[in-house]
């Protein structure tokens, strides 16, 4: 039986790793690795762990919330974390 995982990243728009958004750069480190798809998303509005309240508006447009999501085999997720853990990146 293959298991499969939806898994989802949160970060906010003007979070960065290597010059690069963070979304940005979990979904082309996850292409680079040969994992077969995934997209990301741009948050209207939501919370974070501040408890503050934050919207797409133009003024707060860096502080927005993206969601990374990718449909991934338990083989592709386990190598997707264990690539994470190496570059040091915290998503939680």
């Amino acid at each position: 039986m293959n298991r499969g995982f939806q898994i989802s990243f949160f970060t906010e728009q003007s979070r960065r790793k290597d010059g690069r958004p963070m979304g940005s750069w979990i979904l082309e480190t996850a292409r680079s690795m040969g994992i077969p798809g995934g997209s990301l998303f741009s948050a209207a509005e939501g919370y974070g762990r501040d408890g503050w309240l934050r919207s797409a508006s133009f003024f707060e447009s860096g502080q927005t919330c993206v969601e990374v999501r990718f449909a991934l085999s338990e083989k592709d997720a386990e190598r997707l974390f264990s690539r994470l853990r190496e570059e040091g990146v915290d998503v939680f």
